[in-house]
């Protein structure tokens, strides 16, 4: 028996989200027979975290539809789970971790699957505000549904238009709320995709009665007798019975940089996740990695990355070494709309968009740059994003003018340039 895989070690994870749950059942699978112990302070068995703002917030589910994992999965693994337990410190020179009861667990191996936390932006009078909430857990999801429950007019402010901003405003209209969503920038979704894309899902809105509003900066909030106001820079005010901020996350890095870990806009880690410390990997939101198709550091906030990432470091721990090279994909689901989307669009100069006939909404934004494809967005069209997936692993070069005919058939046969 090698020693890595010896009965006698301890793996600690540190987050059990998608990243911390798949590594700590990949790392069982892939042959290390000590303990493994998941700490998480949220203290509800790991669930799936994307339909939070989506079907689980619209449909009322109970939070055990969206377990990853049974009780008894862990228990058959042996994979230990100590929920709504924090950890305040890592002692590297002691390979162990300290507990905010003050109690110490030693490891062999340490992963951080710390991920991310909603912001909450520094704004006059957020204080007072009832009913205020962001969206990261099962519990913000419980707080919302009832407060909407007693709120006598269900109105609904969301400060923020990116995609989880946009899927709760969805998700909130099909609950019977009257929506509002405030954008500080000029065009929701400006940060990840073209502006035809923020077009479209601004007119989606609009006809399911969701009114989205643009370059509004909110600059204070006003409650009086349970009536919040909201206000902007431009003198507009909106009243609502909840708010919702959505303005985006701060990574969880203050473990690992109070260790002394390698810092670089997320914890900076190798192809195999692995830190500058060899007893500590880290994975998911909170990684700043290399991507060898595009040939530069990121980082991710998605699920496909949490759980490629967690296989990775897994087989590096048990002598099986992965390379990391995954094509990042994303998705999002508003009203009867899927979108789904592949690759990384930073740096194009060029956007093409393919429309087919169809019925409902159906189409493609693919980005450029120059002859080389970047990234492609897919509206209610699977083809697209497979298609898209391949020629964009295989860095083919496409005929663009054919690209965008519709008329043609929507094969490689008949779109890449040999």
């Amino acid at each position: 028996m090698s020693e890595n895989l010896s009965n006698d070690r301890t793996c600690v994870v540190i987050g059990a989200s998608h990243g911390g749950v798949n590594f700590a059942f990949s790392l069982r699978k892939a042959g290390w027979e000590g303990n493994i112990i998941l700490f998480d302070k949220d203290p509800v068995l790991p669930y799936h975290r994307p339909p939070l703002s989506k079907g689980y917030l619209a449909n009322k589910d109970a939070i055990e539809k969206n377990f990853l994992k049974s009780v008894e999965s862990y228990e058959k693994e042996n994979i230990v789970l100590k929920l709504g337990v924090t950890v305040t410190s890592i002692n590297r020179s002691e390979n162990s971790v300290i507990l905010k009861d003050g109690s110490v667990q030693v490891y062999d191996k340490l992963i951080l699957a710390t991920g991310a936390r909603p912001i909450i932006p520094s704004i006059k009078g957020i204080e007072t505000i009832s009913n205020l909430y962001s969206l990261r857990t099962a519990e913000d999801v419980e707080n919302i549904r009832n407060a909407l429950t007693i709120s006598q007019h269900k109105s609904v402010v969301v400060i923020g238009g990116g995609y989880i901003g946009l899927e709760v405003a969805a998700s909130l209209q099909k609950m019977g709320a009257s929506v509002t969503v405030l954008e500080r920038e000029q065009r929701i979704l400006a940060r990840v995709t073209a502006p035809e894309m923020s077009t479209f899902f601004k007119e989606l809105h609009a006809k399911n009665g969701v009114d989205v509003q643009t370059d509004k900066n909110v600059i204070s909030f006003n409650a009086k007798e349970g009536v919040n106001t909201i206000i902007c820079s431009d003198g507009s005010s909106f009243e609502a019975d909840i708010v919702i901020v959505g303005v985006g996350i701060h990574v969880n890095l203050e473990l690992a940089k109070n260790a002394g870990l390698e810092i670089e806009n997320g914890i900076r880690v190798d192809a195999t996740a692995q830190t500058n410390d060899k007893d500590i990997y880290a994975i998911g939101d909170c990684t700043f990695h290399h991507n060898p198709h595009y040939d530069r550091f990121i980082r991710l906030e998605s699920v496909q990355n949490a759980v490629d990432q967690a296989k990775v470091a897994a087989a590096a721990i048990c002598g099986k070494p992965l390379v990391y090279d995954t094509l990042p994909w994303f998705w999002s689901d508003q009203y009867d709309i899927k979108l789904q989307m592949v690759g990384l669009s930073t740096g194009y100069n060029k956007v093409l968009i393919r429309n087919e006939e169809s019925e409902n909404p159906k189409f493609s934004i693919w980005y450029f740059k120059d002859d080389t494809l970047l990234a492609v967005d897919a509206v209610n069209n699977a083809k697209a994003y497979v298609l898209g997936t391949k020629f964009i692993k295989g860095n083919k070069k496409i005929d663009q003018s054919k690209l965008i005919d519709s008329t043609i058939d929507f094969k490689p046969a008949n779109l890449l340039i040999e």
